[in-house]
């Protein structure tokens, strides 16, 4: 490994977590922290940063002051000066330091600044770039000089602002983590002497000052994107006010993501406002000066307390919980952490309040995480403190989370509705990230179409690749930082069989989705595409905690011992891009998979059946699946799976679809960042029929092998090898089947075959038929549209197909069965046709010969091979494909290898 550069002595001067991760950093990086200088203790409480000096033995100075009447402390300078600091570092500091200070050390002083300087100088530099909407922020860490953050540039980060960050997720996500980072690196430039020294431009400088709670007044008399982001760039600190009601009323949380909501509701009346708000299911709807919406999630009423905006008139509604025995121990557990966190108060009781007790945002942190600790991973919001201030309060809020009881925190779903099936079906249209439904960049939208009958079934959401680029930062945040990688495995499988269970309550409704999205036949959905995926949820959620490692015999470094193990890790945020054919059981096959072994997920739906996919999202909604773990994307192939495939925070995708497409997806897996990669591809799957065969199963399972599913199946049999002394009765038995099929409507329960899943593939279905005519293959029956509205194929079966034609190598995915005869007893002969194909999916054969079924299974290349039976899948047994078909495996244990990876860990004692 490279050498790391000369080791410093640093002063750190500052306080907060963020000056405490900075300080273990720079430790961690082997300099010598020689003095950290930090805020005084309030209420009892020390700071962390200067906590953990003390605990780390390194001097710490709790300094009240630096100077007096605008002269340094001669003894406070001695002090300093007496450590010998090379270089101070200030990570965050709200004292005015002396230069005699700043400039005392070999390389000066560095400071971090949260804005991309020269703009959003002064201390509430993160609230402006909100405030003025920017839409990149970012960090600088600059030279200290005698002015107001004016000094030369060392370094600069930045990062895309999102609409609805406010300062509390913009630190934390990025400021934070990587301002740290950046921090060090700073450090590292300046030790190896290539450290640089920009002058700051003036052009572009601004300067704010510090936003109080007097200044952050709402103005009503502007648009509503200024007035969301006034609101968003005062959260929660110092917060954005008005009056109403006759008191100040704080707003917090707010969005402009206003889609499918009506102002509906009870009118809150607000002085100088462009017309009243409305407090609605979802929260209270505003009304900026150009009539447009925002909507407030959170208010924080004059006495302090917080409370959901859609409570705002139905505060006194809420009765008291009666707590049972084992709650009342967790209570008094939770009470031992408000006296360690509020060392000043005597006694914690129910009308204790958390703020006015002295605690500050860092013990709202600190709070949560006791919380977790004490209840089994549950994983409160920050916001969850400021609602509930009161002991009291807090303990309610906790039974109620405990107990599953808290409705408030069900996300607002706009759904399309339709009558039909006997049923009122409710489908999410919109995109899923981060566990809300929300618009995608720009409202974008687009049609998704019945292929029962061509009409518009509704508008869907069509994401962007900004869309991704959040969703992928959700389930990253999900990961690295959520419940989901803190619970136990046996707890995420418990969470896995509740959604099973839920798929198994909805399964009507989301076979009726595939019927009209999809045109799956209504019967077999309910088998089929719902049936099975909710088998493969229920068959991985067991495997949750039955992923192990093993220990491993190594040679012994004597005269001491070693010891080898391994662990099976997740990998990280995969993306899954699933096919139109199967959408929610090829949805299912794969994210079952992928988050039993522990990983986060954005899924991206085919086009043209995106709404199975959007109603599974709401029911991990009800499952109790953490937000970001999930995130459904509908959207194009070429932009949204383009980016999955490109995103550097992506570690693994999973694809099910075309050869050519899957080509692209590898290429474009390794050029990013070596993406571990599994492809389900194309396929022309051999039937070899042999005269010894049961013939009646065989034609059964012949037509099963073609026909099922609108032979939109991709194992489906490409091409059927029959031997020639019963070819021409199985073709004969053959035809008289596909005459008594019913072709209708797919939500009819006699229906036996439906409608093709989109236009663009029906019209693909009449050109490969037609040049099967062409190049003199003998079209028996079928190969026409069927003459009624709706997408709908003629069942079809061509003869003589010669091993030269279009048809004979390439798939049709449709319900056409293409037929070659082989030579009575010549097996060698037909397995060597049977395989030249650059396809390997599937395959089958069908004997009463149990030496040639063990003979030709052992010799067909191809994932699958089925004996005297098609089709005949199942959630324990692997399946993937051969040669172009792809590799990877879905289902089975094998699965599970496609989202781990293997990590080594050896001992010396």
């Amino acid at each position: 490994p490279p050498a790391r550069p000369a080791a410093m002595k640093i002063a750190v001067i500052g306080q907060s977590l963020f000056g405490q991760e900075v300080y273990c950093r720079l430790r961690e990086e082997g300099h010598e922290v020689v003095g950290v200088f930090t805020v005084p203790d309030k209420d009892g409480k020390a700071d962390p940063l200067g906590l953990q000096a003390e605990q780390d033995g390194v001097p710490v100075f709790k300094f009240t002051r630096w100077r007096a009447k605008g002269r340094a402390l001669p003894d406070v300078v001695a002090q300093y000066q007496a450590l010998g600091a090379e270089l101070n570092v200030l990570p965050f500091c709200s004292q005015f330091i002396p230069m005699e200070v700043i400039s005392a050390p070999r390389h000066g002083s560095i400071i971090y600044h949260p804005s991309l300087l020269p703009r959003h100088r002064g201390a509430s530099a993160i609230n402006w770039t909100l405030i003025h909407g920017d839409k990149k922020g970012g960090f600088t860490i600059f030279w200290a000089d005698d002015g107001l953050d004016t000094g030369d540039l060392l370094l600069q980060k930045e990062c895309e602002v999102l609409p609805d960050d406010t300062v509390s997720s913009l630190y934390n996500r990025f400021l934070f983590p990587e301002g740290v980072k950046g921090m060090v690196q700073a450090v590292k430039l300046i030790a190896e002497g290539k450290a640089p020294r920009l002058p700051q431009p003036e052009d572009g400088a601004t300067y704010e000052g510090i936003q109080r709670k007097e200044t952050a007044r709402i103005d009503w008399d502007q648009p509503a994107e200024a007035i969301h982001n006034w609101i968003r760039g005062n959260d929660k600190v110092p917060g954005a006010w008005t009056e109403a009601c006759g008191q100040k009323l704080t707003f917090f949380n707010s969005t402009l993501n206003t889609a499918g909501l009506e102002p509906e509701g009870e009118d809150l009346p607000i002085p100088g406002a462009h017309r009243p708000g409305v407090v609605t299911k979802a929260g209270l709807i505003l009304f900026g000066n150009d009539g447009r919406m925002l909507l407030v999630k959170n208010i924080q009423l004059e006495d302090g307390k917080m409370i959901p905006a859609a409570r705002f008139f139905r505060r006194a509604e809420s009765s008291t919980l009666e707590l049972t025995e084992e709650e009342l121990g967790t209570a008094e557990a939770v009470r031992d952490a408000w006296k360690r966190i509020l060392p000043s108060v005597p006694e914690v009781d129910e009308s204790t309040d958390f703020f006015k007790s002295g605690a500050a945002s860092v013990d709202v942190v600190r709070l949560v995480e006791e919380v977790k600790e004490l209840c089994d991973g549950l994983e409160l919001e920050n916001e969850d403190v400021y609602m509930a201030t009161t002991f009291g309060d807090f303990i309610q809020l906790l039974v109620r989370r405990l107990r599953g009881d808290d409705k408030e925190a069900e996300c607002a779903i706009a759904y399309v509705e339709k009558a039909v099936n006997k049923l009122t079906l409710r489908m999410p249209h919109q995109l899923f990230i981060g566990g809300a439904f929300v618009d995608a960049e720009g409202g974008k939208t687009y049609e998704t179409i019945n292929p029962t009958d061509g009409s518009v079934l509704c508008q869907v959401s069509l994401a962007q690749v900004s869309d991704v680029d959040k969703a992928v930062a959700a389930a990253k945040d999900a990961f690295e930082n959520g419940l989901w990688g803190k619970i136990s495995a046996r707890d995420r499988g418990r969470l896995l069989y509740r959604l099973a269970e839920l798929m198994e309550q909805h399964q009507e409704e989301l076979a009726t989705i595939e019927a009209l999205d999809a045109g799956a036949v209504y019967t077999l959905a309910l088998k089929t595409h719902v049936g099975m995926s909710v088998q493969t949820f229920r068959y991985f959620a067991g495997w949750c905690d039955k992923i192990q490692g093993s220990t491993i015999p190594i040679n012994q470094a004597r005269p001491n011992r070693n010891l080898s193990m391994t662990r099976r890790e997740p990998v990280g945020v995969c993306g899954i891009i699933i096919p139109w054919n199967y959408p929610l059981m090829m949805l299912s096959w794969k994210t079952a998979a992928c988050l039993a072994a522990g990983n986060t997920v954005v899924v991206k739906p085919a086009q043209v059946t995106p709404l199975t996919a959007l109603k599974f999202a709401e029911l991990t909604l009800k499952a109790g699946i953490p937000k970001g773990v999930v995130n459904v994307l509908p959207g194009s192939g070429s932009l949204v799976g383009q980016r999955l495939s490109d995103h550097p925070d992506v570690r693994k995708i999973g694809f099910t679809g075309s050869t050519e497409v899957g080509k692209h997806i590898m290429r474009s897996c390794a050029l990013s960042n070596v993406k571990k990669v599994s492809l389900e591809l194309g396929g022309k799957s051999p039937l070899l029929i042999f005269a010894d065969c049961d013939l009646g199963k065989a034609v059964q399972m012949g037509m099963s092998s073609v026909f099922f599913n609108k032979g939109e199946n991709c194992i489906a049999a490409g091409r059927l090898f029959v031997e020639d002394s019963i070819h021409d009765q199985f073709v004969q038995r053959v035809v008289e089947e596909v005459g008594k099929m019913k072709i209708g409507n797919p939500l009819d329960r006699d229906t036996d075959h439906g409608p093709q899943n989109h236009l663009a593939h029906l019209k693909k279905l009449l050109e490969y038929c037609r040049r099967g005519v062409e190049e003199g293959a003998t079209l028996v029956c079928g190969g026409k549209q069927v003459p009624r509205p709706g997408f709908f194929f003629e069942p079809t079966v061509f003869t003589d197909v010669q091993d030269h034609m279009f048809i004979a190598r390439e798939e049709s995915f449709g319900p056409v069965m293409i037929i070659s005869r082989f030579a009575d007893g010549d097996v060698d002969a037909v397995l060597t046709r049977a395989n030249a194909t650059e396809f390997g999916l599937a395959s089958g054969v069908f004997t009463r010969d149990i030496n040639k079924a063990l003979y030709v299974s052992d010799k067909l290349e191809a994932g699958t091979v089925f004996v005297n039976t098609y089709n005949k899948t199942d959630v324990a047994a692997p399946f993937g494909g051969f040669k172009q078909s792809g590799f990877g495996k879905d289902l089975g244990e094998a699965a599970l290898n496609e989202y781990l990876r293997v990590k080594t860990v050896t001992f010396e004692y």
